[in-house]
């Protein structure tokens, strides 16, 4: 289970923006970028899924293409396992 104050990689989680079909999206702190950003993590029995996975990545592209001042800019995908099982 992620938690407030928890480090994944580059990202400080500061608290649960929501959960859903896909995973859950957390408020964190990008270090390197010194920016606030929406995280989102997949469980890691999802993220060992190829289809689950493609669908994530395709999400992730859609949303990106789209350029709209009220929609957050998916700037990066990346997996990578963290202490708690869960893949960013």
């Amino acid at each position: 289970m992620i938690s407030a104050g928890e480090q994944l990689g580059r990202y400080k989680i500061r608290s649960a923006i929501g959960r859903g079909g896909m995973g859950e999206v957390w408020l964190a702190d990008d270090i390197e970028l010194e920016r606030l950003i929406a995280l989102k993590i997949l469980p890691k029995d999802l993220a060992n899924d190829a289809e689950r996975m493609r669908r994530f990545v395709q999400e992730a592209k859609s949303a990106s293409a789209l350029n709209h001042p009220n929609i957050s800019t998916r700037r990066c995908t990346s997996s990578r396992n963290s202490s708690s099982g869960h893949q960013t």
